[in-house]
């Protein structure tokens, strides 16, 4: 969605391992050498752990695009298996051919790859077994998996085995019953998060892989980045591809901190504050506590001089207040606090909550309908009823622009800080403010505040002229052909020439091109929905609903 906006070839935040995108960090290109070395030089085992995201993956998938030649590789990746069953898989990546009756056999199995590991020794060829997520391993199966080790010759080990595996794996293999196989392990390598500087240069990295030009998160943007994710390379792109839709939904070509907090919320399912209102918060609170001690100690002082007061000296007692004068004091202390209280403006999210019953799917049809003048008679099939009264639905995901482009009422599919959705119309939008028809009221309220619940889902209706509508392009015919060509005449103040009126040739589709580059539409010469409302939002009848200027609150 958001590529053609930010110049971007494919999505540069991807989370499955694509080598392409691997960015050897210092920590990585350690982890990466440690295997290189073991493929080329060791023998036995070789344990890759870290945490969740941090990129033990994307490293084996680089280290199998740079195997030698004479390496032959075997992949285990669920490793929830009995001894049997890994013995077999192990086979069967190498090609063994396996008997049906020898499937269970653990000695027919290990003979099968010893001699296969023999015959690929005499060949000068090695041969790696890689198993990631080896923390799920069991007991009896590691004991196995040692025991491949064994199959050697006086010089040398036949089987190169790596262990790829979160930081549980340390922990199996510290255990008493699994030392012979902890001692046999010739290279440890611990993958850690990315420092704040490397979670630059990976998101960076990412970017001019995926074909952008510039730079898109500013330098704040990067240090939330690095503050949110704690480094972790999953959690980063995870962040980043939200981060990139926020700025796209508001047509934002650079992505703020603000949007990278924002998109950190959508993760982990929370909402996240600037580092500095932490800070902030601790000064106040600190202040706070010195604020309770100083009115502790004038309370203290105060009800000192009450007490001596209510004893006082025949020289120093004075007329007491008056009742009547205390009261007056009291009220006009009352009037003076009800003066200052402003009222609280109600959030978008305050407002959602309380229209909670009337921001179903339903709901938002009914009232959008009633804009086209156009009553539904039931809850089932909103759409269905729309083109029964020579309407038509559009769905869309996109940004403001392009609603405002459309210039039609729309059905926005809001989400609150709950998660719960709310279908919502857009009824008006100016610069700064949207309409939204909530309870048959409309609320203005601030594009941004409506952008930070809105994530690009929107539905508009609109009214063809034609009997069914299509996506239309050179070499077709048809009614359809014959009111784009005339509606695109009558936007000049031309008539369309009858003689081929409902053929779509290489003339219509110029002026399409035309028309879909002045409303900055995607320029293809192709007559799709979208540039078929645009065009009859252009033409609008009188009384038809568009995105007036912003309605006054009411």
């Amino acid at each position: 969605m958001y590529l053609s906006f930010f110049g971007l070839s494919e999505k540069p935040f991807a989370i499955t391992p694509d080598p392409r995108y691997l960015y050897l960090s210092e920590r990585h290109a350690e982890a990466l050498a440690h295997l290189l070395y073991g493929i080329n030089e060791s023998g036995g085992f070789i344990q890759l752990t870290g945490e969740v995201g941090t990129g033990k993956t994307t490293v084996v998938r680089t280290l199998l695009s740079r195997v030698p030649h004479h390496a032959d590789v075997a992949v285990i990746l669920n490793p929830r298996v009995t001894p049997v069953e890994f013995l077999l898989t192990i086979c069967e990546e190498l090609g063994l051919p396996i008997e049906a009756a020898d499937r269970d056999s653990v000695k027919q199995m290990v003979d099968a790859l010893n001699r296969r590991l023999l015959s690929a020794h005499a060949e000068g060829r090695r041969v790696i077994v890689i198993v990631d997520e080896a923390q799920n391993l069991s007991a009896e199966t590691l004991e196995q998996v040692r025991l491949l080790t064994n199959l050697e010759t006086p010089t040398q080990k036949l089987l190169q085995i790596i262990l790829i595996g979160q930081p549980e794996l340390r922990d199996l293999l510290d255990r008493n019953d699994l030392r012979q196989l902890a001692q046999r392990i010739t290279g440890r390598y611990h993958l850690k998060p990315l420092s704040r500087e490397e979670t630059q240069g990976y998101v960076r990295h990412r970017l001019r892989v995926a074909g952008a030009t510039g730079e898109i998160f500013t330098p704040g943007a990067l240090r939330e980045l690095h503050r949110l994710s704690s480094g972790i390379p999953r959690v980063i792109n995870v962040s980043c591809d939200r981060a990139l839709l926020g700025a796209y939904t508001k047509e934002a070509r650079k992505v703020s901190a603000s949007l990278v907090r924002q998109a950190a919320g959508e993760v982990y399912g929370r909402r996240f504050v600037p580092v500095w209102l932490g800070w902030a918060t601790g000064v106040l609170m600190a202040a706070g506590f010195a604020a309770l001690g100083v009115i502790g100690i004038r309370t203290w002082q105060h009800q000192s001089a009450a007490l001596q007061a209510s004893h006082p000296t025949p020289a120093a007692a004075g007329p007491a207040p008056r009742p009547a004068a205390a009261a007056a004091a009291a009220a006009a202390g009352g009037s003076a606090a009800a003066a200052r209280a402003v009222p609280v403006q109600v959030s978008l999210n305050g407002l959602l909550t309380a229209n909670n019953a009337n921001t179903g799917d339903a709901a938002a049809f009914r009232r959008l309908l009633s804009l086209w003048g156009t009553a539904m008679t039931d809850d089932r099939d909103p759409c269905g009823q729309a083109q029964r009264a020579g309407l038509a639905c559009l769905e869309q995901r996109g940004s403001w622009a392009q609603v405002r482009t459309l210039n039609r009422p729309a059905i926005l599919t809001l989400t609150d800080d709950a998660g719960q959705k709310h279908r919502v119309v857009l009824s008006a939008l100016d610069d700064k403010f949207a309409t939204l028809l909530l309870s048959e009221h409309n609320q203005r309220v601030p594009i941004e505040e409506v952008s930070r619940d809105w994530f690009g889902d929107f539905t508009i209706v609109w009214k063809p002229k034609t009997s069914r509508t299509r996506e239309l392009s050179v070499g077709m015919h048809g009614d359809e052909v014959r009111w784009l060509r005339r509606s695109l005449a009558a936007l000049h103040g031309a008539s369309s020439d009858p003689e081929y009126g409902d053929l779509y040739d290489e003339e219509l589709a110029i002026a399409v091109q035309n028309f879909q580059r002045e409303h900055r539409l995607t320029v293809d010469g192709i007559a799709g929905l979208q540039t078929q409302v645009v065009l009859d939002t252009a033409l609008a009848e009188p009384g038809s609903p568009l995105l007036l200027p912003t309605l006054p609150h009411s």
